[in-house]
C-alpha cells in the first residue's frame, strides 16, 4: 500500500507546471525605514563598497512601487574604523569620489556621524571634518542610542571580490 501511494505521490509532483519551480518577484510592504549603518573597516578604501549597501537601502525605497522620499527616510551612518580618514577635509582629494558621494546622500537626509574618541585618536578635531559630518561622544554608545530608537542596525561586510560574474553564473 505505501508504495502505491508513493508512485501516485511522483505521478502529481510531475503533473505540476513548471512554473511552479520558478522563482517569484515580492514586493514586500516597506514603510518609512530607520536604520543605523556601522561603518568600521580596516582599509579607508572600503568605505566605497559600504557606500553601495547604502545606496541598495535607499535606491529600491525610492522606486516605484514603493516611491519613498528621501526625505521620510530615517538613516544614520557611523563611521569609526580606518574609513575615519576619509571625511577629514585635508584628504579630499585622495578619496574624493567617496566624499561626494556621502555628501550627495547627506543632502538627501542621511546624517554622517565620526566617533569622537577614534577621531581624537588620529588627530583629528571636529573642524577638521567635512561639512556634512558631526562628531558623536563615541561610535558604540551612538549605535546603542539608535537602536534603543528602534533603528535597524546594518553593518556592510566588504568583501574581496575574486571572480568577474561571466566566470561563476
Amino acid at each position: 500500500m505505501n508504495g502505491w501511494k508513493n508512485t501516485l505521490l511522483c505521478m502529481a509532483l510531475c503533473c505540476l507546471p513548471l512554473s511552479a519551480s520558478a522563482g517569484r518577484f515580492v514586493e514586500t510592504p516597506y514603510e518609512d525605514p530607520k536604520a543605523v549603518f556601522d561603518f568600521y573597516f580596516d582599509d579607508p578604501r572600503h568605505i566605497e563598497s559600504a557606500l553601495y549597501w547604502l545606496r541598495a537601502y535607499i535606491n529600491p525605497l525610492t522606486e516605484s512601487p514603493y516611491d519613498l522620499a528621501p526625505e521620510m527616510m530615517d538613516i544614520v551612518v557611523v563611521i569609526h574604523g580606518t574609513e575615519l580618514v576619509t571625511v577629514a577635509t585635508k584628504n579630499y582629494e585622495k578619496y574624493r569620489n567617496a566624499v561626494d558621494r556621502m555628501r550627495y546622500y547627506a543632502l538627501l537626509g542621511v546624517k554622517f556621524r565620526v566617533c569622537g574618541l577614534a577621531a581624537a585618536d588620529y588627530g583629528y578635531r571636529t573642524e577638521d571634518f567635512q561639512d556634512f559630518i558631526e562628531v558623536a561622544p563615541s561610535a558604540i554608545t551612538e549605535l546603542g542610542h539608535w537602536q534603543q530608537q528602534g533603528y535597524a542596525l546594518i553593518t556592510p561586510r566588504i568583501l574581496e571580490k575574486r571572480f568577474r560574474l561571466e566566470e561563476i553564473r
